[in-house]
């Protein structure tokens, strides 16, 4: 197994600052202009680190520690405008909200920064319905309050009061899934940039002040509207910044390749990845007509109420890549691609199946019809979408 280790024990999911710990270091060594304070890097490092060099290989001063020459590969697909501008946010220490549909990377993004800003992208909150003020203020360890009463000991921090303490960026998930009294708790921790203890009230530690560099990231769903709505107060807060879909299809196959073959890679070593580039621009052409009810060729289709993300998308290229390998067969991998994407489609409403048909019997249709072979075999596939 590939998985990394930390103390003997196999972690399936590692930090972005310990994946991508030699090139945070090294553009830290890089870039030596003005930095925000309490930033590891400068902002325009935190771009190039997201971003990529675009192609270009950066070379240290001669002298420096190994390693001294470096390409910079670009981890997030998007407008280069747009992360400049949530960079800008976070060095003018203000909220960042992500918002977006489902699957477009908005925690990547996150984590992404967090990591590239304050080199420790685990201060999360992650919103439920669960979710209390405690969370984002602080609670207490009981065995110690009853042993001693209230002491700073005894006080357990949040990961929010963690990031003020240490002038670091703080990440609240799915911020509208929070009830609104936990959000209000949130407003007054932007506002105040500080943490009232009151059970500590005359001492050192009855609040805790953020530290320059202390900012908030968060993300919220678009689909989630109604659940928890922000109130008008939590939202000026914040600078919204709107994450959508990958707008070239090109960009989001190669995506798609590279997080499916990485994925294999956690999964089973020295195998090859078992899906080609067919059946990946098969698989993201669907997914791209099923996301915005057109077609490449402007064909009106009908939109399943399921998001068809890029994610998704990655998780079933995971699947193929994975068939492939543990049970190898003659058949071919395209075969299988029906079956997967009517699991997508009928997650949210089985009725869904009715609309995947219509595409098959419209687009898919018209497509074999003109001679294209992959699509004259998915055509070939329609009767498993009646398993």
């Amino acid at each position: 197994m590939s998985s990394a280790t930390v103390g003997g024990t196999a972690r399936q999911v590692e930090p972005a600052e310990a994946v991508y710990g030699a090139e945070l270091a090294f553009l830290a060594a890089y870039d030596g202009g003005p930095r925000p304070p309490g930033w590891w890097l400068t902002p325009r490092a935190v771009v190039t680190f997201i971003c990529g060099s675009g192609g270009s290989v950066l070379e240290l001063p001669k002298g420096s520690a190994a390693p001294s020459r470096m390409e910079i590969l670009g981890k997030f697909v998007g407008d280069r405008d747009l992360i400049e501008r949530c960079v800008v946010t976070l060095a003018g220490e203000r909220g960042l909200m992500l918002v977006g549909e489902p699957g477009t990377a908005k925690s990547m993004l996150s984590e992404l920064l967090a990591a590239a800003v304050c080199g420790d992208s685990t201060r999360v909150v992650q919103g439920t319905a669960g979710t209390t003020e405690d969370h984002l203020r602080y609670g207490w360890n009981y065995a110690l309050l009853l042993a001693k009463g209230p002491t700073g000991e005894a006080l357990v921090p949040s990961p929010v009061m963690a990031a003020m303490r240490n002038g670091g960026v703080a990440r609240i998930e799915e911020v509208t899934r929070c009830l609104p009294e936990v959000q209000d708790a949130l407003v007054s921790i932007l506002s105040d940039r500080r943490i009232a203890v009151p059970e500590l009230s005359g001492d050192t530690d009855g609040a805790v002040y953020a530290a320059p560099g202390f900012t908030v990231i968060a993300t919220a769903n678009l689909r989630d509207r109604g659940v928890s709505e922000m109130s008008a107060a939590l939202k000026r807060r914040f600078n919204f910044e709107t994450i959508g879909p990958i707008a070239d299809p090109d960009a989001e196959v190669a995506l798609v390749r590279r997080q499916a073959r990485t994925a294999l890679a956690k999964a089973v070593t020295d195998h090859s990845f078992g899906v080609d580039d067919t059946v990946l621009d098969v698989l993201v052409t669907a997914f791209r007509d099923l996301r915005s009810g057109r077609t490449a060729e402007g064909w009106e289709i009908e939109r399943p109420s399921t998001v068809m993300s890029t994610a998704e998308a990655v998780g079933v290229a995971t699947s193929l890549a994975l068939s492939a390998a543990y049970f190898p067969t003659d058949r071919d991998v395209l075969s299988l691609l029906p079956g997967h994407l009517l699991g997508v489609v009928r997650k949210d409403d089985p009725t869904d199946t009715a609309r995947l048909l219509a595409y098959w019997d419209s687009a898919i249709r018209r497509r074999a019809q003109n001679g294209a072979r992959p699509w004259q075999r998915m055509w070939e596939l329609r009767d498993a979408l009646r398993g």
